[in-house]
């Protein structure tokens, strides 16, 4: 008997299926479009804290102290700044850039308030995973981290550097991890026991949530009706707007019908582009 790989329709990750959710149109201009956006000082904090945390736990258990995270942020900003020097003018002048660090500071201290690194031996960071439903769609995203118990019961932990949001908020807050739980239960066999999501922001917060099979299978269909969704829009070119508060934060508004812009036309796509390619690999994080 021959095995077959599975054919590859499209590929979907969590931050993209949140930005379709959020804004159909806002998901055709990041991925369709593929439009430049500038460098938002949030985000860039939110990944230099990432990287902090990362490499704290490259450190022995008895090493990871706040002094030694703090001495890392500088190193980690440096790393970003030769990457990319347009972060650096993220800021009017070094004023704004200190109050920024500062801030990133602070956030490493609060996570020290919710968590004790020197008791923790992750099993992985920044674990890339991905899985191919039976429908072909593939899941695909980072794990900040993930820790397995000695008896095997694996938490899956995502660093958040935001605030905490409210009751109204955290399905959506959860998405995200079940997103991911989806993933590694079709990858490993198992349901993750744990979800966690550390909130740096605020005053600092954890939340918590246990998946079940059944939550898992929701988020699928969930996910797969997303899709759907996806594909008919590009069938059809009808990409909505959908005006909230996070329009604030959006690039595109002068391209938004919202706010009084036109779209421009919709880019073609090469037949090796194509959501419906039969690539083992997608490339495109549709």
């Amino acid at each position: 008997m021959t095995l077959t790989e599975p054919v590859i329709i499209g590929a979907l990750s969590p931050s993209r299926a949140g930005d379709f959710m959020t804004c159909p149109l806002l998901y055709r201009f990041r991925v369709i479009d593929q439009l430049p956006e500038k460098p938002s000082p949030a985000a860039v904090r939110g990944t230099v804290v990432h990287a902090v945390l990362e490499r704290l736990y490259d450190l022995p258990a008895p090493r990871r102290s706040v002094q030694a995270a703090l001495e890392l942020l500088e190193p980690q900003w440096q790393r970003l700044l030769e990457e990319d020097a347009q972060y650096s003018r993220m800021f009017a002048d070094d004023a704004e850039q200190a109050e920024w660090l500062a801030q990133a500071q602070g956030m490493l201290e609060r996570y020290f308030t919710l968590e004790d690194p020197t008791r923790l031996e992750p099993a992985e960071r920044e674990l890339y995973v991905q899985a191919v439903l039976d429908g072909g769609l593939m899941l695909r995203g980072y794990v900040d981290r993930l820790d397995v118990a000695p008896t095997g019961e694996v938490r899956v932990v995502d660093y958040k550097t935001g605030s905490a949001p409210g009751p109204d908020f955290e399905a959506k807050a959860l998405f995200q991890m079940k997103f991911y739980a989806l993933v590694l239960w079709r990858l490993r066999g198992e349901v993750p026991r744990l979800l966690q999501l550390v909130y740096l922001g605020g005053r600092g917060e954890v939340l918590r949530y246990a998946p079940d099979e059944a939550d898992l299978l929701a988020t699928e269909r969930k996910v797969m009706a997303l899709w759907t969704a996806i594909e008919r829009a590009l069938e059809t070119g009808e990409w909505r707007a959908r005006r909230s508060r996070l329009c604030d934060w959006c690039d595109h508004q002068a391209l938004c019908p919202e706010f009084g812009g036109t779209p421009p036309p919709v880019p073609d796509r090469q037949a090796g582009d194509t959501v419906r390619s039969n690539r083992r690999a997608a490339t495109d994080e549709l």
